[in-house]
């Protein structure tokens, strides 16, 4: 896919985001054929958000998450920094065709990792981390049936990113920690529990992150200090309806929590 075309189809992706409408697909000229093609479509993105990038994202790093897009592995997207809110905010689901919280782990970088030819290790992409935050994930699609239009599609659809709820640094030594085997629980307000762990995160959160990193290494992108990158969902997405409390209890770790608008 050429230059012109790709940043055609990153346009209609981002205007249908900003005024919170779908379409069933993409033109035929403009739909991606590979993954690569994705990429170069959600790239644009970049071009049109109002702030530098807060990060990334991965969807897709469990069975549950792949179920729900229908796609057979994971991808990757891109964080706009005006999407991010604080913990404990008021979020609205106008425009969010999905409505599910998934409770996630946020890495934060403290150096660059530049593109190279060699792969990076996963010691090296944890050298990397400054920091971890607990961070909730409420996706979308700018697609009608987000599970009918592929995986290449869903790239250029930045991984179905809409909004995320990024909490402080944790302070507790989460480096000492099993982050597969930590439990996860998800509440609401209204009366519902379910429980997750790292363990659904590609077998290990750690090892989802650096996936990212060589997804994006691959594609000759360079992650920045200070970016951030959140690396799926602990649990079967929650269902949420406006008016909901939700919250995430990740234990030691600490606890990160929304309100969905009326």
């Amino acid at each position: 896919m050429g230059k012109a075309p790709a940043i055609e189809a990153s346009d209609i992706l981002w205007d249908l985001w900003e005024s919170g409408q779908t379409t069933a697909d993409l033109p035929a000229r403009l739909k991606p054929a590979t993954r690569r093609d994705g990429y170069k479509i959600q790239a644009g993105l970049d071009a049109r958000a109002s702030k530098p990038r807060w990060g990334w994202k991965i969807a897709a790093t469990s069975a549950a998450g792949q179920k729900h897009i229908n796609v057979d592995g994971p991808i990757a997207g891109r964080i706009p920094a005006e999407r991010v809110v604080a913990n404990g905010a008021t979020l609205p689901l106008a425009g969010n065709f999905m409505r599910v919280c998934e409770p996630e782990f946020a890495f934060r970088f403290g150096r660059d990792l530049p593109h190279r030819p060699e792969p990076y290790s996963q010691s090296e992409v944890l050298a990397a981390v400054d920091t971890l935050h607990l961070a909730i994930e409420l996706p979308s699609s700018r697609f009608t049936d987000f599970t009918a239009v592929g995986g290449p599609s869903l790239i250029a659809d930045d991984a179905c990113a809409h909004h995320v709820v990024a909490g402080p640094a944790v302070t507790a030594d989460w480096r000492s920690i099993d982050l597969s085997k930590h439990a996860v629980v998800a509440t609401l307000a209204r009366g519902f529990e379910r429980t997750g762990s790292g363990a659904n995160v590609l077998g290990d959160p750690r090892v989802a992150l650096t996936w990212l990193v060589e997804e994006l290494r691959a594609l000759g992108i360079t992650i920045r200090r200070g970016e951030s990158a959140i690396t799926g969902t602990c649990m079967v997405p929650v269902d949420v309806q406006p008016g909901d409390v939700f919250s995430a209890d990740y234990g030691v770790l600490g606890t990160i929590g929304c309100r969905l608008a009326e």
